[in-house]
């Protein structure tokens, strides 16, 4: 059985003011493509299909278009409600979409929904556990002492085991503890939301969401398989992937990343004003991509924004990186007595800024402007 992991769609989602929708059309297409070209007979969604706990009506047509499509390729489609969607409207019209082959989790009542499929190999159980809270799963465990994330996460697994000797598979929304974040996932401070990964020592795989970075977390097949787009400035190095995940027979699992080609790529590029605005610098490239832009002039730039967005369009960011901003001083408080003179007080404040003083030339216009305005009023 040949099964998709994904997670962490975000459909909805803008970054820096830009939206995404049109980026996860083209991506949700491609992944469409693979499961085609891959023959893939299950599709995990493990959590964060939307971006929003109400998103807006075109993310939620664009999904509705893309299960569409897996179901007209007589794909199985499981997912389960992360922490940035709603259960109650992720879960709607769950028990007729039963009919299409379409299993989701319903909001979290103490138990977990498994499901089973058959191949060559016999039974595969598929378990389905939604984003938990200490204080969704209290409830329903009065007798338990559920203070923490580890401590409600192994009290639904304990009362919900896996069938012992039939290959099981688990789809979650949880942080483990020694995942690498990508730099956009919202997560609680100080640890909080940290669970063991020897929870799910008995899962043969488990598939997880949460983490926008595709890894392995401990052995080999408890895995996050990451976002299939960069939703973050700090993923700009990193590539995106989906993972392909053939079931053998028990004991037997194959894993495959395949590569994601974005439409926009999300990247960061430095150098000068003169030489980011250069023909060669950037003739060849994909000046559409969406940017983060680091000019490392010592003089900054008047509207480099406004400038650079004539040759690449989509920037996200433009910020500096030279001797001022290493050295990452505050402006200095200085005694500014009532007689000093503008002029001075300017040639003060370009010195702190550029760290060098004004040019005599630069001066004398400088001069001429304040003597200007004074006389205007």
């Amino acid at each position: 059985m040949k099964l998709m992991h994904l997670s962490d769609l975000h459909l909805g989602k803008r970054v820096n003011e830009f939206s995404m929708l049109e980026d996860q059309r083209y991506i949700l297409n491609e992944i469409v493509q693979i499961v085609i070209n891959e023959a893939v007979e299950t599709v995990l969604i493990s959590g964060d299909v939307y971006d929003k706990s109400v998103p807006p009506g075109q993310a939620v047509t664009l999904f509705d278009d893309f299960l569409t499509r897996l179901q007209e390729l007589q794909c199985t489609v499981f997912f389960v409600a992360g922490n940035h969607d709603a259960p109650e409207r992720l879960a709607f019209a769950g028990r007729l979409l039963e009919h299409s082959r379409v299993y989701l989790s319903p909001v979290f009542d103490g138990t977990m929904t498994c499901r089973t499929l058959c191949d060559a190999h016999g039974e595969v159980d598929v378990w389905l556990l939604p984003f938990v809270k200490p204080a969704a799963v209290r409830p329903f465990y009065p007798d338990d002492a559920i203070e923490s994330y580890q401590e409600a996460v192994a009290a639904v697994l304990k009362r919900n085991p896996p069938h012992e000797g039939r290959r099981s598979i688990l789809l979650a929304h949880q942080f483990v503890t020694g995942a690498k974040t990508g730099g956009s996932e919202e997560l609680s401070i100080g640890g909080a939301e940290n669970i063991d990964g020897a929870l799910f020592d008995a899962y043969d795989y488990v598939a997880l969401g949460h983490i926008h970075s595709a890894q392995r977390v401990g052995r080999e097949t408890v895995r996050y398989c990451g976002s299939p787009l960069k939703y973050s400035l700090s993923e700009a190095r990193g590539a995106k992937s989906v993972t392909v995940v053939t079931l053998g027979e028990k004991g037997s699992i194959d894993i495959k990343l395949c590569p994601l080609t974005p439409l926009h790529d999300l990247r960061a590029i430095r150098g000068t004003y003169d030489e980011v605005t250069a023909r060669p610098f950037y003739e060849g490239t994909a000046t559409d991509d969406y940017l983060h832009i680091t000019l490392t002039d010592e003089t900054e730039v008047l509207d480099a924004v406004g400038k650079l967005r004539s040759i690449y369009p989509n920037i996200m960011r433009v910020d500096y990186d030279n001797a001022r901003t290493r050295a990452g001083a505050a402006m200095p408080e200085v005694s500014v007595q009532e007689e000093a003179a503008p002029l001075d007080l300017f040639c003060r404040f370009f010195e702190w800024q550029n760290e060098k003083p004004l040019t005599e030339r630069q001066r004398a216009l400088l001069k001429d402007e304040i003597e200007a305005i004074w006389e205007e009023h």
